[in-house]
């Protein structure tokens, strides 16, 4: 797992400006959803070509924090990259390699494709939500349906955790804070492969799009409904 550090610094601007160090004090799980993004085996497996090691150690993080969204009565989203039929969109991403290159990545990332599925240790179960996306970020227009499936629900608050922090899951949240979604990255749920780029991201994201918080403050904030909305 990642050594999370955000400079002491920034988080003397931000308590100045705030006259508090975290946005949430409460996050109420009746409009909150648990968005996990990209927990692959195209990105967890030892030895696939885009393997993210430290993403197999945030495992246990983000099972704890989808039982608890279950348990509170809020949602569980699984985001998986699928770039089936997307090679002329993707075109100018794909031409910055060899041909074969790219061809073993659009294969491995489409469905019946060896890095498409879901990680087997995760507790994905059946009241959850799983949807596709075909770029970066799950929120950008036509990427995914996680915007209509989270505003029909009542959701204006995601907890954004999944691999790569600086990538897809930067990408996701930033979009989302856009579209006005309150948003939490959590630090010790979030992977890519070196601790300065996941770190670049924690600082990025708490001073402009959003809180950075533990799994276990995350825990400590989470607010039964009163109903639970997901069985």
């Amino acid at each position: 797992m990642h050594e999370s550090m955000i400079p002491a610094e920034i988080l003397a601007r931000l308590v100045e400006r705030r006259g508090r160090r975290h946005i949430n004090e409460r996050l109420e799980a009746a409009t909150c959803a648990l968005v996990v993004i990209d927990l692959q085996d195209g990105f967890m497996l030892p030895g696939v070509p885009l393997e993210v090691a430290a993403a197999r150690a945030i495992v246990p993080n983000v099972n704890r924090l989808a039982a608890a969204f279950r348990a509170a009565g809020g949602r569980v989203v699984w985001v998986r990259m699928n770039v089936e039929g997307e090679r002329d969109s993707w075109s100018a991403f794909f031409r910055r390699f060899p041909a074969e290159v790219a061809e073993r990545q659009l294969v491995a990332l489409a469905p019946g494709g060896v890095g498409y599925p879901l990680y087997k240790e995760l507790d994905v179960l059946a009241g959850d939500d799983v949807i596709d996306k075909k770029r970066y970020s799950a929120f950008i227009a036509g990427s995914s349906p996680i915007d209509g499936l989270l505003r029909t629900a009542g959701i204006d608050t995601i907890v954004v955790t999944g691999t790569l922090t600086n990538v897809c899951c930067e990408s996701t949240a930033r979009d989302a804070m856009m579209l006005n979604y309150n948003v939490v990255l959590v630090s010790d749920a979030n992977a890519t492969w070196t601790d300065e780029q996941h770190n670049a991201t924690l600082t990025t994201m708490v001073q402009n799009f959003g809180d950075v918080m533990t799994t276990d403050e995350v825990l400590e904030r989470l607010v039964p409904a009163k109903v639970p909305a997901r069985a």
